[in-house]
């Protein structure tokens, strides 16, 4: 019989959250084992199987960094075929293969899955996930305003949160965890808001879907405690923001703050939970997370993508935002060679699936050892999905100006008035204000944005800080901002890495929040 406290991973992504849980270690022992991953995005769940198969075990073989750095899809069937036992776990875990919940076929194969997983175990359970948050979200629904004849209540995607009750009455967890954008707070359903009800369905999932009978549940807050904490049976929150949790604040590099319930069994507690620690003397920046990584230069589109050419690219827009700063504001006292210095001649790569290390860079940027515990592997030998996409000559122009812009000004991006107008894009409504904020640095000194999904689409809001690198985050580094380990592979070509990582949990916060639950549990 298993003693482990099982995991029922729902929208699971590349699996943010589960990595945080099954990382959670106590006494040099890790009691959470994911029973079940559920993810339909195929690129997402071949990430999240690789994943699965690194968890298998204690001693990763060589073959699995082998695979990573050579970052040749048609070498993982290989890799699976040397290693079948865990391999065939793996695939287990993951449904063998990309599954959606609310399809007929698909809920077959799912709930088959927990039942044979909660079949033989005796100890606790967990179902942790974020129903898809595009419907909640503020762009989100400023977007579908635009759709005629939109309405929330007929979004499928605001529905799926129904498919996690379905999954919470068959499991009856003794704890469950779900995470949301804070726009649920905000979102309504015929005129009312749908957090209340989401917390009403929550507290009986049963009643919920229809059925007589079933488990109850409390819903607290990670981040706030409940004003009458000692009268278990008068318990309120005070407002919904209670439950939103902002990650700056408690060790995770990134402005993200999301709504995120805990769940437990009624009678299962004698006092009320933990909440997280925050952490105020810890307050990571960007450089505090990134500043280790190899410099690149940024690809070119429309012209030919040469280092020589982009050198000369560079050169020529260094003289002319130097001459636009200066122009802009005189007040500006711009260092001999600003913004430059020469040290953008020196760069010619722009990384790759795996760039090895290079000793010649120093140590780490790491502000504490467990952090650097938490992200670095010496065993990979240098950096995974590390490559700097491609830009316009135009843009690497607006890019050098808003990093520069960024250097003098304390971190501050420049906003749409700052611009020259050499440097304004072509949009009609440019100087509307819709556009105020539409090319934001990444600032060396400041703690780094929400990672967004938008990553994959332009990096013009995700621009690094280092004006001689002159281009956007690469996947490895904004998976670095999302706190997965740096042995955290992302499958799928760019665009699909970025969308996983912006589409996941922390999974560092997802860590600090295992233990919560483990405290619960034990």
């Amino acid at each position: 019989m298993s003693k482990k406290i099982l995991i029922v991973d729902l929208f699971a992504g590349p699996g943010g959250l589960g990595e945080g849980f099954s990382s959670f270690t106590c006494a040099g022992d890790r009691p959470f084992k994911l029973a079940t991953s559920v993810e339909k995005d195929p690129k997402a769940h071949r990430t999240l199987t690789l994943r699965a198969f690194f968890r298998q075990f204690d001693q990763v073989p060589e073959e699995y960094y082998e695979y990573v750095r050579a970052g040749d899809p048609s070498l993982r069937e290989e890799l699976f075929r040397q290693f079948r036992s865990e391999s065939d776990a793996a695939v287990e875990e993951t449904l063998g293969g990309p599954s959606t919940l609310g399809d007929k076929e698909d809920d077959k194969r799912i709930f088959s899955r927990i039942r044979a997983a909660l079949e033989n175990h005796e100890g606790p359970k967990v179902v942790i996930g974020g129903p898809p948050c595009q419907a909640y979200s503020v762009v989100g629904r400023a977007r579908n305003k635009g759709i005629e004849g939109y309405t929330l209540e007929n979004d499928g995607r605001a529905r799926l949160y129904r498919e996690y009750l379905e999954v919470l009455n068959e499991v009856e967890p003794e704890v469950f965890v779900m995470e949301n954008v804070r726009g649920i707070l905000s979102a309504k359903v015929n005129g009312q808001l749908i957090f209340d009800q989401i917390l009403k369905d929550l507290k009986k999932p049963f009643k919920s879907v229809g059925r007589s009978k079933g488990s109850e549940y409390e819903i607290f807050s990670l981040v706030s405690p409940l004003p009458q904490a000692d009268v278990l049976d008068n318990r309120a929150y005070t407002s919904s923001s209670d439950f939103l949790i902002k990650a700056e604040k408690y060790g995770i590099p990134q402005t993200r703050h999301r709504v995120i319930l805990l769940g437990v069994k009624r009678g299962l507690l004698i006092r009320e939970p933990e909440i997280l620690d925050p952490s105020p003397n810890i307050c990571l920046t960007t450089a505090d997370v990134i500043g280790d990584l190899p410099r690149l230069r940024s690809g070119l589109t429309k012209i030919e993508n040469t280092p020589e050419s982009w050198q000369g690219n560079l050169h020529d827009a260094a003289n002319a935002i130097r001459r636009m700063l200066e122009e802009l504001n005189e007040r500006l006292s711009l260092p001999d060679g600003f913004p430059l210095n020469g040290s953008g001649a020196s760069l010619v790569s722009q990384g790759g699936n795996f760039v090895p290390f290079d000793a010649k860079m120093g140590g780490f940027a790491f502000p504490d050892e467990s952090l650097r515990k938490w992200f670095w592997d010496d065993r990979i030998g240098g950096f995974l999905n590390h490559s700097a996409r491609g830009h316009m000559p135009s843009d690497i122009y607006r890019y050098l100006f808003a990093s520069s812009f960024a250097q003098l000004n304390d971190g501050a991006s420049p906003t749409s008035r700052d611009f020259h107008p050499d440097l304004k894009p072509k949009h009609k409504n440019w100087t509307s204000g819709k556009f105020v904020d539409r090319f934001k640095v990444q600032a060396r000194n400041r703690t780094p944005s929400t990672i967004t999904s938008h990553i994959a689409k332009d990096g013009h809001y995700f621009i690094h800080y280092d004006p001689a690198q002159c281009r956007s985050l690469t996947v490895r580094e904004a998976a670095r901002i999302q706190t997965f380990p740096d042995n955290y592979f992302f499958e799928g070509n760019r665009t699909e890495q970025y969308s996983q990582v912006g589409n996941a949990v922390p999974p560092l916060l997802a860590n600090k929040i295992a233990q919560i639950v483990y405290g619960i549990l034990n």
